[in-house]
């Protein structure tokens, strides 16, 4: 039911502002993509441009407009009324502010005659710059009242019935006697033009058989008494089943659904193929109006009301459009040009419909101004090309589309000048260590100058790493440190000269809290401590101030309050001085803080005198007198009950109120011997309950709630199970009568009364639908019926197999499954999918076994010629199936069965693959593998040599299907190869195993695993350049060791060296009689114990340890990996006690023997 009261629509009209002057404010600061222009330069005149708006004024105020403008020379300015010149000098109420735009307009005369559209222009010798358009309306203050002879006016209580739309009409989802009324009246309010219109009033009758009565009335059934039939719901805003609206980008999107009803409709709200945006919806007006806020492109779409109340439910569907006034993605910037440069100006604009673009220069449109032989016009683009001293203009971009424009400025400035520092001189700058900082350097110079950063005077520019510089010249230093104190030095430059300054820069330590205050919970009268231990630079002086709840603390000598340098402490703490304590340490450059919390409470006291009043059938009202709150504020009461018929001496929770309240309203159960008793709650805890009130009986009442959960199943395939969930007792005897007929027949109701929870119905047919309903009942009466359920007795096995089962389309690894379906009928039970058994019957290369363990595959399908796909086959092998059709509970017989054979595939990977490499060859060894997938032909190794992430040029190898092992000689003892195996069958190469070789040992064996990834990840100590220096440093050391060994050796008899020295040495010299030894010795010809000899003769170097030439003990590596332990040469017992000098067979002792 509707009531009209539709606003009469105006032309739109401007908001009315309450200031008492608005003005139009246009002024712009020249800004650039790297600086602005000093004000020692010539500039265009420039206005900060201002969105297309109305300007609403009362009759009796001054309008004033403002327009403001910078330039060098000063701008002058003019205005344009309505589109033509608009002279301000000759009209008298009209005053231009000097050395500005602004017009001010007098209140004396017509104020309207004054209304229009107004724009400012301002210019000097380089251009010329304009503002957007504002239109001005002036308004009366005096509000004019359209009213009838005078009546009280009673706003009406909106709610989920009544509301009113969004048009002004006023709706009802459905009538109530109470609504019934003579003056229903609508007042308009129209705010531009300050007038206030009512209608006349509507009258409203009720048609009711019986009067309306407060007492028939019940928050859960407002119809039931007057006998209302309940109705669907049917839409009354907005009419039909679909709608569309438009909305601007940018502005709110309101959509409305009133909707009438028996019971009152909900109104519930949905996108389609999207959530509704949760962080810019609003639902209002008790659902019925969806507000989007800020609307945007994606918010287009369609949205779904939808009235449901328990008879039924409609859905309306709006299309909503969005449409966009222009806005911008990339608006024109001011542009500063050296001669002979290049640069451009790009507009672009997004709406919809899509925005024209036009430019105009000096406020004119640029195919009208003078032709420019450096500059052209490409759309949203302007291109500038050798510019020339002269040609300086403020160029001007409008976008426009139906639903609004845009208007900017941006003015190209040519200018030659040398860079000039804008900044301070010499500024000294400190920051804490470790935080990020800037250094500023704003620069001007045309053409753009070139800014580099020194530090101390040194180095080249400073830039990456730690630095990062900014085009507009600023210096960040990413994490300040220590070492970057010192002095920076900008220096910027161009073809016209350059400029310096310099910044000074400071590192200092972090002001820290090192012992934070914690927090503390104490009972009153006792003491508290505050920690707060501070660490600074010691060149920045702290200062420490405590705050309480954001205050500073006062302190003196006879308060309780006391502080020193590290701590803050309490006398005799109260419930008052409870809060969050707060110890700041500052600095002048930085701060630190630190707060903990006092608390001083403790539980409240149990509330007491627990009295009941107010008795009705499901409700009684509980008074209790609070207990102490110990200086903490009662924030919750509990209420607990216990009752002796159910479950005696169980104390559970009924409800819990706000701590404020001490008598409340408790909503009972019917048949239930109450008591009650209340806990109090604060914020540290619960009292102890309080003492139980007296004893409360509730009558009885029948059950009220339909039992849940009906459902029949069949757990038999002659039976079938009825299960339901428990329903609230309400009186004593709760009993279920369960019915139950066969399912589209007319047969009668079969039923039965338990108590129980479950029937269970024997002798039923196979799989036979039933309809189930259940009511519950006690001693007072009975629940209403439940809806109508579907249930099936048991499932039996399906009594048909699947036939003509077939294959086709076999390849390696998968094949197609025909077969011809079961009747429907013979399933005997809900049809659950069609259920292939497969296995491996064998392999069709000889020899190999496989695993015949059967798998299944199921496809579910109602198709009348159903297929199927049976994928992840083993190649080169034959396999046998057959297929049941099975239900929820069982399976059927099987169908034929089928065998096939698949295709030859790419082999697996080989069984293993072993290097073996010695000092000049590599030995490889691998097994066939173990799926072959086909008969193997052959394999093919590749493989390259490998240093670091460099990899060499790859070699192939083919070998035959009976060759398992191949030997490679290697280039040298040191190169290392990547090998890559794999099989091959007819129908190509199969999985590869890719392997590394180790580095060169006598005697290892690596075996790589097929999953050799992980490999790679293990740091290889080989490849480490620490431990080739190492053992390099190793051998000349014990080679050094020997040489000099040696030379002692020979030098340990006696004998006159003088003599000796002149005399030529024999090819072959034997020992002396006086035991010394010739250089020449037969030793020196032999060679090193434990060493090898090649093919070629050459001696090959030992692979012993050198532990083996210590006299005992292991050699050992300290922490940072050099060697620690001490080496000797062997030597037998004899010869070591016949040598006189044998103690130069000690490291030290040889090196200090050839000092």
């Amino acid at each position: 039911m509707t009531r009209g009261c539709q606003h009469l629509p105006s032309s739109p009209s401007p908001p009315v502002f309450p200031r008492r002057h608005h003005s139009l404010f246009l002024s712009l600061f020249l800004i650039f993509p790297y600086s602005r222009i000093p004000s020692f330069a010539s500039s265009l005149p420039h206005l900060s441009p201002a969105f297309t708006t109305d300007l609403s004024r009362r009759l009796e105020d001054n309008i004033i407009i403002e327009c403001e403008a910078k330039g060098k020379p000063v701008p002058t300015f003019l205005w344009r009324r309505n589109g033509k010149f608009f002279n301000v000098g000759k009209d008298p109420r009209v005053i231009m502010r000097s050395r500005s735009g602004t017009l001010e307009i007098r209140s004396s005369g017509k104020s309207e005659d004054y209304e229009g559209e107004y724009q400012c222009f301002a210019s000097n010798e380089f251009g010329m710059a304009i503002s957007n358009k504002i239109l001005l309306r002036v308004s009366s203050e005096v509000w004019i009242v359209f009213s009838f002879p005078p009546t009280v006016i009673m706003p009406i209580l909106q709610d989920k019935r009544v509301s009113m739309g969004l048009n002004g009409d006023l709706f009802f989802s459905n009538v109530l006697a109470k609504d019934a009324t003579t003056d229903y009246s609508c007042t308009a309010r129209f705010e531009f033009t300050h007038t206030i219109q009512q209608k006349n009033p509507y009258t409203l009758k009720v048609l009711t058989k019986e009067p309306y009565n407060d007492t028939f009335l019940n928050s859960t059934d407002l119809y039931g008494a007057r006998n209302v039939p309940e109705t669907q719901p049917t839409f009354l805003s907005p009419k039909g089943l679909s709608s569309s609206k438009i909305v601007l980008r940018g502005e709110q999107l309101l959509l409305e659904c009133i909707a009438a009803g028996v019971p009152t409709p909900t109104i519930d709200w949905f996108k389609r193929g999207a959530d509704l945006p949760s962080k810019k919806v609003k639902i209002e007006n008790f659902g019925k109006t969806l507000r989007i806020f800020n609307v945007s492109e994606e918010d287009l779409g369609d949205y779904t009301c939808m009235a449901s109340n328990k008879i039924g439910s409609i859905r309306h569907s709006v299309e909503v459009q969005v449409k966009a006034a222009p806005y911008w993605l990339d608006k024109p910037t001011n542009l500063v040009l050296a001669p002979d440069e290049n640069g451009r100006l790009v507009c672009r604009a997004r709406g919809n419909p899509k925005p024209t673009i036009q430019w105009l220069v000096n406020g004119e449109p640029i195919e009208s101004s003078l032709p420019n032989p450096n500059q052209q016009v490409l759309g949203d683009t302007i291109l500038f090309h050798s510019v020339q001293i002269g040609s300086s203009a403020v160029y001007q971009c409008n976008a426009s589309n139906e639903h609004g424009y845009l208007l900017a400025n941006a003015f190209v400035n040519i200018l030659d000048m040398a860079p000039r520092m804008l900044g301070p001189k010499n500024q000294l700058i400190k920051v804490i260590e470790n935080n990020k900082t800037f250094l500023d350097c704003p620069f001007f110079g045309s053409p753009f100058p070139l800014l580099r950063w020194f530090k101390n005077g040194l180095g080249s520019g400073l830039d990456g790493g730690q630095y990062k510089l900014y085009h507009n010249g600023t210096l960040e230093i990413k994490q300040a440190r220590p070492e970057d104190q010192g002095t920076y030095t900008c220096v910027a430059s161009n073809i016209l000269g350059k400029m310096e300054n310099q910044v000074r820069l400071e590192v200092k330590e972090p002001t820290r809290i090192v012992r934070a205050p914690e927090h503390v919970t104490q009972p009153k009268g006792s003491t508290v401590r505050f920690h707060c231990r501070v660490k600074h630079d010691p060149s920045l002086p702290a200062t420490v101030i405590w705050l309480k709840d954001d205050k500073p603390l006062s302190f003196s000598w006879i308060g309780r309050f006391k502080k020193d340098e590290e701590s803050l402490t309490i006398h005799n703490v109260n419930p008052e001085d409870g809060g969050t304590y707060t110890c700041t340490a500052k600095t002048e450059i930085d701060e630190d803080s630190a707060s903990a919390r006092l608390t001083v409470t403790g539980r409240p006291d149990p509330p007491q005198d627990l009295e009941l009043s107010d008795p009705s059938a499901r409700s009684v009202r509980l008074t209790w007198v609070p207990g102490n709150e110990n200086n903490s504020p009662l924030t919750h009461f509990l209420v607990q009950f216990e009752e002796d018929r159910w479950e005696p001496g169980k104390w559970q929770n009924l409800s819990i109120f706000d701590g404020n309240l001490n008598s409340v309203n408790l909503q009972l159960s019917p048949f239930v011997n109450y008591q009650f008793r209340v806990i109090a709650i604060n914020a540290v805890g619960q009292s102890q309950p309080s003492l139980p009130s007296a004893r409360y009986q509730t009558s009885g009442a029948h059950p009220d709630v339909v039992p849940s959960g009906l459902k029949g199943w069949g757990s038999k395939k002659n039976n079938m199970e009825i299960t339901w969930q428990n329903t609230e007792r309400n009186g004593p005897n709760l009993r279920y009568v369960v019915s139950w007929r066969r399912k589209d027949t007319e047969e009668e109701w079969d039923n039965i009364t338990t108590t129980r929870m479950k029937h269970i119905i024997h002798n039923t047919d196979t799989y036979v639908p039933y309809e189930i309903k259940i009511q519950a009942v006690n001693d007072f009466g009975h629940s209403p019926e439940s809806n109508i359920v579907i249930g099936y007795s048991g499932e039996d096995k399906p009594s048909a197999a699947p036939t003509e089962l077939r294959v086709s389309k076999i390849n390696s690894t998968k094949v197609n499954i025909h077969w011809v379906p079961v009747d429907p009928s013979t399933v005997n039970g809900e049809f659950k999918d069609y259920k292939l058994y497969f296995w491996r019957e064998a392999s069709l290369i000889k020899g190999l076994k496989v695993n015949k363990t059967k798998l299944h595959k199921g496809f579910f399908t109602t198709a009348e010629h159903p297929s199927g796909i049976l994928t992840e086959l083993f190649p080169y092998s034959k396999y046998k199936m057959y297929m049941v059709v099975a239900n929820k509970e069982y399976e059927g017989p099987q169908s034929n069965t089928v065998e096939f054979y698949t295709k030859e595939g790419e082999p697996g990977a080989p069984k293993y693959f072993r290097i073996q490499r010695h000092t000049d060859v590599v030995h490889l060894k691998w097994d066939k593998p173990l799926e072959p997938n086909g008969v193997l032909i052959g394999y093919t190794l590749q493989y390259h040599t490998v240093n670091g992430t460099q990899a060499g040029e790859r070699k192939v190898q083919s070998f035959p299907p009976n060759v398992t092992e191949y030997i490679m000689n290697l280039p040298n003892r040191f190169t290392r190869f990547k090998f890559y195996l794999a099989g091959r069958t007819q129908v190509g190469a199969g999985e590869v195993y890719a392997v590394e070789s180790p580095h060169f040992t006598n005697e290892a064996l690596v075996v790589w695993l097929p999953t050799a990834a992980w490999l790679n990840e293990q740091e290889d100590i080989a490849t480490q350049g620490w431990f080739i220096g190492l053992m390099c440093a190793v051998a000349l050391l014990v080679l050094i060791l020997l040489i000099v060994c040696f030379i002692k050796r020979s030098r340990g008899g006696k004998y006159p060296v003088r003599e000796k020295k002149d005399l030529p040495l024999d090819a072959v010299d034997h020992k002396d009689q006086d035991g010394s030894f010739d250089y020449h010795s037969d030793e020196d010809n032999k060679p090193l114990q434990g060493s090898q000899t090649s093919l070629d003769g050459n001696v090959k170097e030992s692979d012993d340890s050198l532990v083996d030439y210590g006299e005992g003990g292991d050699g050992q590596f300290n922490e940072d990996g050099s060697f620690i332990g001490q080496y000797t040469v062997k030597k037998d017992k004899e010869e070591t006690e016949g040598n006189e000098s044998s103690e130069a067979t000690s490291p030290v002792n040889v090196i200090y023997s050839l000092a």
